[in-house]
């Protein structure tokens, strides 16, 4: 893999501004996707926040629902935040109706899980691979109408979870201990947005997990 991988941005719908230049700052290439063909040129993806269902429906219109699940089975390396967390997961809690994934983490996400927009928080949490490093400090966090993670099979690893108290220092109103950052292969996943934040260490450890990766084939 060459020491600067093109990482492509699912650009149908969401904060896809963001993560590009995130991802520019964690020292990867980064370009949209919106075609298969522009699929089949990247190392590996991210999915952004967003409306997942709203997410799930231009991937079927813009015909990109079959190849992104044909291109993770494959061993594409993707980074879902928020919307795209719900977008890898095998299985939701709280969908609606017809609601369908792309799938490939061996998870239960439960769908706005913190409640409305009013209920969105920042914290800083414990990332495994990100603060345990040397010099590591806990990843400011940011939840939007954010899913968590009900359940996780025995091959995903688990990154963080909700502490008990905001940055503020006031306790988070539901959610305490549930899974918010998981990975398993080369599928990331966090209910959080870091590409707000202005820390680049989420997207620098998703680089480093698409230089690290094998080819795979669309």
């Amino acid at each position: 893999m060459t020491t600067t991988p093109t990482i492509g941005v699912l650009a149908l719908q969401g904060d896809v501004r963001e993560h590009v230049h995130a991802l520019e700052q964690a020292g990867a290439r980064a370009t949209t996707v919106r075609r298969r063909s522009e699929l089949e040129s990247v190392d590996g993806l991210v999915l952004p926040g967003g409306e997942s269902t709203t997410i799930d429906k231009l991937l079927r219109i813009f015909e990109l629902d079959e190849p992104l699940r044909a291109a993770v089975k494959d061993g594409l390396p993707v980074y879902g935040s928020c919307a795209g967390m719900i977008l890898l997961a095998d299985r939701i809690e709280a969908g609606i109706e017809g609601q369908r994934t792309i799938g490939g983490m061996d998870v239960t996400v439960r769908r706005n899980a913190f409640g409305r927009q009013v209920d969105s928080f920042e914290a800083d949490l414990d990332v495994a691979g990100i603060s345990d490093a040397p010099g590591g400090e806990p990843v400011r966090t940011v939840f939007i109408r954010a899913p968590w993670i009900e359940e996780a099979g025995p091959e995903v690893e688990i990154l963080a979870r909700i502490p008990s108290h905001a940055t503020d220092g006031s306790p988070v109103a539901v959610g305490a201990g549930k899974i918010v950052a998981a990975r398993q292969g080369r599928l990331l996943a966090t209910s959080f947005h870091p590409e707000i934040t202005g820390d680049a260490r989420v997207h620098a450890l998703f680089v480093s997990l698409v230089r690290h990766s094998g080819p795979h084939e669309l």
